[in-house]
């Protein structure tokens, strides 16, 4: 992903009104930790072991630091990001003396901080359990961790060692309590792919929780199969990621996912803007409490109250069966209240007659996107490729030059990753030339209510709202009606930047491949 160059501390958290419901919402005090990382400047050269730890201890100590104070804030649970430990860009060989022993599940329960002696190659192991026990707060922690394979096993690597990229749980008392290998590398040549997919669950009195790692979040393993097949309900998430406007900033996808699978998310990333790496958070279905900023290079603790049940929280209208119904339009049929939509023939029909200008392509996320310009204040637009239609009813609430754009993509991603998406995409370009939409913006002066909606072959539509200085909003309402999804939103007070339906075409990925 490319970097993006502008930013703004951002340091949201949105407080639920308790009072208002009918019963308590009980919560637990959680935290995230955006870690300015120490890197290896010579991260390709080959060392031993005790240099390795030697560097590493460079940031336990920082996550020592950090724990203690979190343990201050009353926090019971703590995540920190992927390759935090030990940075990134290593060889298989390289990396080698960083990786800790991972016993078998076969060989445990297992307290390092209290035996450490049972295992050669735990140091890192044995330092995350005794600060989860001397903190009483569970650990979430990312690193990398090695496990000799038989000969005849067919996905042994030729050296006989898998290496992974490894999130640990230790619980408040020490005791390694979960782990996952993560299933969806990015050129992370040091490592290897799991040869079966792992689901790292674990409960506790607040909750079940479920690991995922940085680019595992596009895809369907092992995420989708925690939520639904595990019933998860808390997301932990150690990620590294790049940030890439409009469509997948950091805390934009982690805010999305949260929303379309109403659950809550604990997501710390790296913290290096020269790399565009920022943003952090802790999302639950209606709160947000997260960290973005591209002007400083200093970490950033985050502390939130997390509701233990995420569905007892009041977030967006949302109903994936039936909640919305057609032919009901009100006025001049240009906005709708939360479950009333145009019907589809009669809009098409009105969609052509009003639509003046011609569609065009351009390039957005590398992918050829076709868009059709907004040129008025209000009004009404679509534009399709093949049978995938995207819709658009709005009105700006202040007049500016800016020029923003309605696209579709239905099709393969293929740049720095494959897999097949379906989006409705309201963007801002990035200046009056039509060439320019899709490009990276972070600010927007024009406020819109609007309305979104698609005709969509897949389920997995996560709704996005991104506003002026990489701010997050919630959607009104969302919902779907047989293939169609929508969203919509009113009273803006930022400009917007980007209003997507993102949809993950899971079942296609294999076909298109």
């Amino acid at each position: 992903m490319t970097k993006m160059g502008i930013g703004l501390l951002i340091h949201v958290f949105c407080c639920c009104c308790i009072g208002q419901v009918a019963h308590a919402v009980h919560y637990y005090t959680a935290a995230v930790y955006e870690h300015h990382a120490i890197l290896n400047p010579n991260s390709t050269a080959l060392s031993n072991r005790t240099f390795a730890l030697a560097f590493m201890s460079k940031n336990l100590d920082i996550y020592e630091e950090q724990i203690i104070a979190a343990a201050e804030r009353g926090v019971e649970m703590i995540v920190f990001p992927e390759d935090g430990i030990y940075g990134f860009n290593y060889s298989r060989a390289s990396i080698y003396p960083y990786l800790d022993y991972l016993p078998p599940p076969d060989l445990l329960p297992w307290n390092p901080c209290l035996e450490q002696d049972r295992f050669q190659d735990t140091e890192v192991l044995q330092r995350l359990s005794c600060m989860a026990l001397k903190s009483g707060m569970f650990v979430v922690a990312n690193l990398g961790t090695k496990r000799p394979c038989a000969s005849l096993d067919p996905k042994c690597p030729p050296d006989g060692t898998y290496q992974f990229n490894t999130d640990i749980v230790f619980s408040d008392k020490g005791a390694l309590v979960a782990s996952y290998a993560k299933q969806n590398l990015y050129f992370e040549f040091g490592f290897d792919t799991p040869p079966d997919v792992q689901y790292g669950v674990f409960d506790t009195n607040f909750g079940r929780f479920g690991l995922f790692t940085c680019f595992d979040i596009l895809f369907h393993e092992p995420v989708v199969s925690l939520v639904e097949k595990h019933q998860v309900k808390h997301l932990l998430y150690p990620t590294a990621w790049m940030n890439q406007l409009p469509l997948l900033s950091s805390i934009q996808i982690q805010r999305a996912f949260a929303t379309r699978f109403n659950v809550n998310i604990l997501a710390a990333n790296i913290h290096h803007t020269k790399l565009g790496m920022t943003g952090s958070g802790i999302f639950s279905p209606s709160n947000s409490s997260y960290h973005y900023d591209m002007d400083t290079e200093e970490g950033h603790l985050i502390v939130a109250k997390v509701p233990v049940n995420p569905s007892e929280e009041m977030g967006p209208v949302h109903d994936e069966k039936t909640s919305l119904e057609y032919g009901d339009c009100l006025g001049d049929g240009h906005y709708f209240t939360s479950a009333q939509i145009c019907d589809k023939m009669d809009k098409t029909n009105h969609y052509m007659e009003s639509r003046e200008e011609t569609s065009f392509h351009a390039k957005m996320m590398y992918d050829k996107f076709t868009f059709i310009p907004l040129k008025d204040n209000d009004g009404k637009v679509h534009v399709c490729v093949g049978a995938m239609c995207c819709y658009l009813t709005y009105r700006k609430h202040n007049v500016s030059d800016e020029l923003y754009a309605l696209g579709v993509f239905d099709g393969l991603h293929t740049v720095h990753g494959t897999y097949s998406l379906q989006i409705c995409a309201l963007v801002k370009c990035g200046g009056l030339d039509v060439q320019t939409c899709g490009q990276e913006v972070t600010d927007a002066v024009s406020t819109m209510t609007f309305q979104l909606w698609g005709s969509f072959s897949t389920k997995y539509i996560f709704p996005m709202i991104v506003t002026s200085g990489v701010t997050l909003q919630l959607p009104d309402n969302w919902g779907w009606k047989d293939q169609n999804c929508y969203m919509n939103k009113t009273g803006l007070e930022l400009g917007l930047v980007t209003a997507a339906l993102y949809g993950r075409y899971y079942e296609r990925d294999s076909i298109l491949t």
